[in-house]
């Protein structure tokens, strides 16, 4: 039977509270590797898992607030330099993740960024009314409420057996019980515990709606310090740096 490994390389916020990495997740199906979102410490995670980077074939991205997309500069040159790379890396994200993308890596890199890549970078926009397939998974996105120019994204993403649900940053939407139908693994973030945003979500309105998520199994993330500081209270399973989920 075809199995998934999820490699839980980043699970902290923005503000990396607890001392955990940003926002990074690896999964690893029959052959093929996704990095779904690539925080800043994604290169730190990788090595301390003692995980290569070479065999990611696909960066998903969430939207574009730097803890889920500034480690890509580092990964871009860890291909250069470190695991040299002549294969394609395809980057998806939401709409102009070309335009964001080159723009940071000429940010940081300038003077690398002047020169091309030894390797392509196929850049493909995702949209909710359109399902992709690549290596193997088909990935679906829907918008969440979080950043809004660009929009920001939660994913469904199947293989042949399993299906995976990524929220990606968001606020309470009705959406979540919707794509998590079916799911054998549901990422959920969780930033907040007595803060209440509406672009981001808090443990009381998670616990309130568990019962309507039809996914086997939540795990929470992008863990805030308010969640931290009151783990004790919390029945629902929290990610952690380093966490290894088999599907």
């Amino acid at each position: 039977m075809q199995t998934e490994r999820i490699v839980f390389l980043g699970t902290g916020d923005a503000f990396s509270a607890g001392g955990r990495f940003q926002a990074a997740y690896l999964v690893q199906s029959a052959g093929s590797t996704l990095l779904v979102d690539c925080g800043s410490g994604v290169l730190a995670s990788l090595k301390r898992n003692e995980l290569a980077a070479e065999p990611i074939d696909t960066v998903l991205l969430s939207h574009f607030h730097g803890d889920h997309f500034a480690g890509l500069p580092f990964l871009l040159l860890q291909f250069v330099y470190v695991e040299p790379r002549t294969k394609p890396l395809r980057i998806v994200g939401p709409p102009g993740v070309e335009e964001r993308v080159m723009q940071l890596y000429r940010a940081m890199y300038a003077d690398s960024a002047a020169s091309p890549l030894p390797y392509e970078i196929q850049f493909i926009e995702a949209k909710p009314e359109e399902q992709l397939a690549i290596d193997g998974f088909r990935i679906g996105s829907f918008r969440v409420p979080h950043q809004e120019h660009p929009p920001s994204y939660g994913y469904e993403i199947r293989s042949e057996k399993r299906k995976l649900v990524y929220s990606g940053d968001t606020g309470w939407t009705e959406d979540l019980v919707e794509h998590t139908e079916s799911a054998d693994l549901f990422l959920c973030e969780c930033s907040f515990f007595e803060t209440r945003m509406p672009t981001h979500l808090d443990y009381p309105r998670i616990a309130e709606n568990l019962h309507r998520f039809g996914s086997k199994r939540t795990v929470l993330t992008h863990l805030g310090q308010e969640v931290l500081r009151r783990s004790c209270e919390i029945e629902l399973e929290m990610a952690h740096d380093g966490l290894v989920v088999i599907l």
